[in-house]
């Protein structure tokens, strides 16, 4: 921490920044370093206004977990104040209002004396942003001439703004659009959420799409259970052409055989039995939009033909009629299979993969950037929080340590969960409204890093197995009881779901979204 009083000179590496050629990263980054060094301080934050929310951009002194993290200016009185004010502020050593960084700062577990100063960063009376910067040693900025701190707003907000609108022009050449930076993070946080992390692994995805989303190609997205394809997707859809229009989502494998070629495609009336009413078909509800099909390589054999037509010729053929329809659809599709492996298997026509891999984007499994854990951390805690209505929530830095050194099979989705149960624990502890402390003894054993047991490892009673997510439990149940009733009923369908009580085609359906059809009949060619 700086101890000598700032000077107006220290404020020069922020001006001369302004002229350099840096990205909008390397501007924020190097602005909160030149802050930290002229401040007598021990953190410094920039944060973005987006509507009712702050969003930290750049820190010092700060973990990286509070880059995932979105402030809301009703729930933080200090940073309230901070936007309201017309110049900036000192907040007194005493203050009782809650500090947003309480616990982030060093080793220091609270900030109940402390020193603490920001200023809003506005261009033409907007309001673009704030400063925050904190002192463990109180009274350390009473010092400060208020000149100084008013022209450091003021080039701050320069800085921010230059940094903001350069990301939007070259984004705008990029996409032949004139949408700016801070509206798409607008669309993505409605449409589903912020592709989070900073390793090099989420800087080539988002490369890629930055490559892929503006032309009208069709997009495979390929990766693991749980590591974000949707979210991929629709990132792709809110910087494409189409942003504007809607993005209609189809989830192959939950569609019954008997209805998918009606669901996409459409059906005329009396078409067959029960179709009382034309349909139009997602392909048509989507024309001059964009289409999603999630889990494409459930998608049934005798469907594919008209789905590579659909994508050749841009025609689809309703049920129940012979008239083709032309539509402009352009096609987003994702799966967790490899698709190579289904064609040589003979379950996926190799036509069609070939017209739906244009473009492929594989979207990075966890273990290949666990860098970006403490980030994803603070993101899913920030969720939490405002789920839960709880205090702010922090981690000890073995817990982070903990998670950053796990395996995580189930990736993303498996952390969220992850720290999800474990922010129960410890507000179990918590009193109402007090600080949420996630320590290591919160997080389950299986979070620990462990080695993958031998295949042929026998099971130890002295070991119990570990505990699966609740979803996995029952999908397991389900397949035992599944394979149970087929072996008492010899194989029939119809006889195993009357066991079960269920109809025969959900029974079959059920199966096939569990995995167990394909699983059966490679037993059986394996038995050939």
């Amino acid at each position: 921490m700086s101890t000598t009083k700032p000077k107006l000179e220290d404020l020069l590496p922020i001006a001369l920044d302004m002229t350099a050629a840096l990205t909008a990263e390397d501007r924020s980054k190097r602005l909160v370093a030149t802050l930290a060094r002229a401040l007598p301080c021990d953190s410094v934050a920039l944060l973005r206004a987006e509507g009712e929310e702050l969003v930290p951009v750049a820190a010092h002194g700060l973990p990286q977990e509070v880059l995932g993290r979105r402030f809301r200016r009703s729930e933080h009185p200090r940073l309230d104040i901070l936007c309201r004010a017309s110049e900036p502020t000192i907040f007194p050593a005493e203050s009782t209002l809650p500090d947003p960084f309480d616990g982030l700062i060093g080793s220091s577990p609270h900030l109940d004396v402390h020193s603490c100063l920001g200023c809003a960063l506005r261009i033409e009376g907007r309001l673009v942003g704030i400063l925050a910067a904190d002192a463990l040693a109180p009274g350390a900025f009473d010092g400060i001439d208020r000149r100084f701190l008013t022209y450091l707003a003021a080039l701050s907000a320069a800085a921010l703004r230059t940094g903001d609108l350069i990301e939007a022009l070259e984004g705008s050449a990029q996409r032949k659009g004139q949408v700016a930076r801070e509206l798409v993070r607008d669309v993505l946080e409605r449409r589903g959420g912020l592709l989070i992390g900073a390793g090099a692994a989420m800087a080539r995805l988002r490369r890629e799409i930055e490559l892929v989303a503006p032309s009208l190609f069709p997009v495979l997205v390929t990766g693991e259970t749980g590591v974000g394809k949707e979210l991929v997707v629709r990132t792709l859809h809110s910087q494409s052409p189409r942003a504007e229009e809607p993005l209609v989502y189809v989830n192959c494998a939950a569609l019954p055989e008997s209805v998918v070629e009606s669901e996409l495609f459409g059906h005329a009336r009396g078409a067959f039995t029960g179709a009382h009413e034309a349909r139009l078909g997602k392909f048509r509800v989507a024309d001059g939009a964009s289409l999603f099909l999630d889990e494409i390589g459930e998608l049934p054999l005798h469907v594919q033909p008209k789905l590579l037509r659909a994508l050749q010729e841009g025609e689809i053929q309703p049920v129940g009629t012979d008239k083709p329809i032309h539509v402009d659809v352009r096609l987003f599709a994702a799966t967790n299979r490899d698709l190579d492996a289904e064609v040589r298997a003979g379950r996926f026509r190799s036509d069609l993969l070939h017209r739906l891999d244009v473009c492929r984007i594989r979207v990075p499994p966890l273990r290949e950037h666990l860098e970006d854990v403490p980030m994803l951390a603070g993101h899913f805690a920030d969720r939490a929080r405002r789920r839960l209505g709880t205090g702010p929530i922090r981690f000890e830095p073995a817990a982070i340590a903990a998670l950053a050194r796990g395996s995580w099979p189930g990736n993303v989705r498996e952390l969220e969960n992850a720290i999800s149960r474990a922010i129960l624990r410890a507000l179990a502890r918590t009193s109402a409204g007090g600080r949420v402390i996630v320590e290591l003894h919160d997080l389950d054993a299986r979070e620990e890093p462990r080695p993958a047991p031998p295949a042929s490892a026998p099971h130890s009673e002295a070991r119990p197995a570990p505990v699966k997510p609740l979803r996995e439990a029952v999908q397991d149940y389900e397949r035992s009881l599944i394979l149970d009733a087929l072996a008492r009923s010899g194989g029939s369908w119809a006889a195993a779901g009357r066991l079960l009580g269920i109809d025969r085609s959900n029974l079959y359906h059920l199966a096939g979204r569990l995995g167990l059809r394909r699983e059966l009949e490679d037993r059986r060619a394996a038995d050939r």
